[in-house]
Parts: C-alpha cells; sequence; structure tokens
C-alpha cells in the first residue's frame, strides 16, 4: 500500500512538472509549441484595425501604414524553431501564389538580421520580415487581439487591417490558403 502512495505521489509531482513546462513562455525566451488551432473571425466580430511598424530585415521601416487596403499574412517565426523551417517553403509558395493579392509579412521574434537574412536566403524567402527581437513591437500591437502565443504563428488580416485569422503552430498549406482565399472573396462580395 504504501509503494502505491509513494508511485501515485511520484507520478503527480511528474505530471506537475510537466504542465509547468506547458505554460506560456515570452517569445523572446522559448519555443513554445503551437497545436495547429485555427481561429477564425468572422467580419461583423473583428477587433479595430490593428497598427503595427517595426524594422524590416534589410532596415527599412515597415507597418500596417504602408499596406492600406491591402490583405497580409503575417507569419512569426525565428531561424532555430523546427516548425518555422517545416512551414518556411510552403509559405514561400503561397506568397507567389497570391502576389499581386495579399503581401506576406515575416516577424522575426528572435534572430539578429544576419541569422534572419541567411535563413531567408536558405527558403529563397522573398518576402519582407520585421526584425521584432529587441522591440516586441509587432507582438506586442497584436496581444489580447489575436495574440501570437507560439512560435511560429501565422495571422491573415483583412483589407481593413483587421485581424481575419490565427494559426497557432504550422500552418498547414490547404488551410491557409482556404483563409487567405475566404478574406480575398469577401472583397468580391461587396
Amino acid at each position: 500500500m504504501k509503494r502505491a502512495v509513494a508511485v501515485i505521489a511520484g507520478l503527480t509531482l511528474a505530471l506537475t512538472s510537466l504542465s509547468a513546462c506547458t505554460e506560456t513562455p515570452s517569445m523572446n525566451n522559448s519555443y513554445q509549441s503551437g497545436d495547429g488551432t485555427v481561429t477564425e473571425i468572422k467580419p461583423e466580430n473583428r477587433s479595430e484595425p490593428v497598427t503595427w511598424s517595426g524594422l524590416a530585415n534589410d532596415g527599412s521601416p515597415l507597418g500596417s501604414v504602408n499596406l492600406p487596403g491591402v490583405i497580409t499574412v503575417m507569419n512569426f517565426w525565428y531561424a532555430s524553431c523546427v516548425p518555422c523551417r517545416v512551414e518556411a517553403p510552403d509559405l514561400v509558395e503561397l506568397s507567389k501564389e497570391f502576389e499581386g493579392k495579399v503581401q506576406f509579412i515575416g516577424v522575426n521574434v528572435r534572430d539578429t538580421a544576419d541569422t534572419a537574412n541567411a535563413f531567408k536566403r536558405s527558403f529563397n524567402m522573398d518576402f519582407p520580415s520585421i526584425m521584432d527581437a529587441e522591440s516586441g513591437d509587432v507582438v506586442l500591437a497584436f496581444t489580447g487581439v489575436v495574440t501570437p502565443a507560439a512560435v511560429p504563428t501565422t495571422l491573415v488580416i483583412d483589407r481593413e487591417g483587421r485581424p481575419a485569422a490565427r494559426v497557432l503552430g504550422i500552418a498547414k498549406k490547404t488551410t491557409l490558403r482556404a483563409l487567405i482565399t475566404s478574406v480575398i472573396e469577401e472583397g468580391a462580395a461587396d
């Protein structure tokens, strides 16, 4: 009986310790996995437009003010994030597929510009990335609206600058394509 109690106590301690590992950390401190959860927001339930800005990997300023009326796909990533590396080819392919209709933007939450640029070259990623590691301004702009609580997180932002969808974790190509197409079709229905 004492052994059974000790085993149960040990298992309880182990499970408690494991659950502590799943708390959402700061995006700059460690990798937080996402489970691929998709959240779509109907147009009538969307927030006010989110204003964001930062410096792109080439040092130029980039923000929501540069994209009036443009559907935007925003992907939060960093170079050593394994799921980010897995989804990068699909993001590149989708950015080409929707060229002229949608602007893809990366938000690098950890790396220096040199590291981010090396990653972008490795994956032939030609869309800009904001370097958000030092300030966290872009992450903060969306916190409380569609919080990018995992890396990677991908947001689809409508023509008005309002978050329309969020994927926590790897954005599967077919799912992201459907989310983007849905927001594009909203404009066609107007």
